[in-house]
C-alpha cells in the first residue's frame, strides 16, 4: 500500500530545504515529469505492472486515491515537506488540484506504455 514520508527539512530565515535522497525511497529513480496546469480534471487513472512512483506537491495541493485491491486510502498532499509512494500495484487518482499546484512524480521505471494498467480493482474503493 502506499507510505506518506515526511521529508528531512532544513528551515531558517532564509527559508526551507526539503531533502530526498536514495536510501529513503525504495527504488532507483529513473524518471522524472511534473502535471501541473490542471483543471477539474482528474489525473492518474491506472496502475503499474512494475513501475514505483514517489510524488511530491511542490507547490499548492492536490488529493490522491489509491486502491491497492485490498484496501484503499486518501492523501492530501500539500506541502513539499511529504512525499507519497505508490508501489505497482496502488491504483491512483489525482484531483482537486488547487490553482496553481505543481506536482512532481519520480518513477522508478523509463515510460512504457506496455506497463500501465487501467482496469482499476473492483474492491476496496
Amino acid at each position: 500500500m502506499a507510505n506518506l514520508l515526511t521529508l528531512r527539512t532544513f528551515s531558517d530565515t532564509r527559508g526551507n530545504l526539503s531533502v530526498l535522497e536514495d536510501h529513503e525511497i525504495p527504488f532507483p529513480i529513473k524518471r522524472l515529469f511534473y502535471i501541473y496546469g490542471v483543471d477539474e480534471s482528474k489525473r492518474g487513472g491506472h496502475r503499474h505492472k512494475t513501475t514505483h512512483q514517489a510524488l511530491i506537491c511542490l507547490t499548492g495541493s492536490c488529493r490522491v486515491r489509491v486502491n491497492n485491491g485490498q484496501e484503499g486510502q486518501h492523501y492530501h498532499l500539500n506541502t513539499p515537506k511529504n512525499c507519497l509512494i505508490l508501489e505497482p500495484k496502488d491504483w491512483h487518482d489525482l484531483y482537486d488540484f488547487a490553482p496553481n499546484t505543481i506536482l512532481l512524480s519520480c518513477a522508478s521505471e523509463y515510460f512504457n506504455q506496455d506497463d500501465y494498467i487501467f482496469e482499476e480493482y473492483n474492491q476496496a474503493r
